[in-house]
């Protein structure tokens, strides 16, 4: 049996629940300063999520809600410019109003930090959102303690294609059975297992009516002492939150 060497996570959703309070807010501020009458509401954001990356998710919906729609720039600009909009308005969000980060969470990477074990990111989010969110969420200093920050359109193809996983293990020099990978969504669990990852998946309210049958565990939360988590599915044995003894049996 390999023994665990590094944990590596996905960042929007399993980090904290930035699409819901970071993303669709940024999005629908950047429609309005483009003079677009276009809202993003919870419930219609979560049907959106099934297109992985925040371009892609743009193309989706005007080509499907708006396939008239014209402007006088190209539209592949347009919509470039407009995602740098909305990445903007993220992170400005992020400095003035930080987005919790889910329970357990600083705690797991607290307590891996502290015993050797080797942290990544293997994310289709752009890299300075995924900076902004562990600089204002975290710590100052949180980006220093991840080995690898794979992000953005660091790979050809976004989840759940493996590329950003395979990418993250050959970085490390890790085999797949030396990690742990952390993901809230059927895209970046097929991801992750695609790349040959055992996987923990821990749902938000976006996620939770997904079935996840690859996922080692699947959990509300990865849970703290004073706050245990929910299984969902898979065997977690005694454990009532996720620690570093758990990561190392699963």
């Amino acid at each position: 049996m390999s023994k665990l060497r590094a944990l590596i996570f996905d960042v929007d959703g399993t980090l904290g629940d930035t699409e819901r309070h970071g993303h669709r807010v940024a999005f629908n501020r950047a429609f309005a300063a483009a003079g677009l009458d276009w809202n993003w509401s919870v419930s219609f954001y979560g049907k959106l999520l099934a297109i992985p990356g925040g371009k892609e998710r743009l193309h989706f919906y005007i080509n499907k809600y708006h396939p008239d729609f014209r402007r006088r720039e190209d539209l592949e600009q347009f919509i470039l410019h407009l995602h740098e909009s909305k990445n903007e308005y993220y992170r400005q969000i992020l400095a003035t109003e930080p987005i919790p980060l889910r329970p357990g969470v600083r705690r797991l990477l607290r307590e891996s930090l502290s015993e050797g074990i080797r942290l990544a990111i293997a994310s289709t989010a752009n890299l300075a959102n995924v900076l902004s969110l562990l600089k204002y969420s975290l710590s100052p200093e949180a980006p220093s303690w991840f080995e690898v920050i794979a992000a953005g359109d660091i790979v050809p193809a976004k989840k759940p294609a493996p590329d950003i996983y395979q990418y993250t293990l050959e970085k490390m020099g890790l085999s797949p059975s030396e990690c742990l990978a952390f993901e809230d969504s059927p895209q970046g669990l097929i991801a992750a297992h695609g790349a040959g990852l055992k996987t923990v998946v821990t749902v938000n309210e976006y996620t939770k009516h997904y079935d996840f049958p690859t996922a080692i565990l699947v959990l509300d939360s990865l849970g703290e002492p004073d706050q245990p988590f929910k299984v969902l599915a898979g065997n977690p044995g005694m454990y009532s939150y996720l620690n570093l003894s758990l990561a190392k049996h699963l």
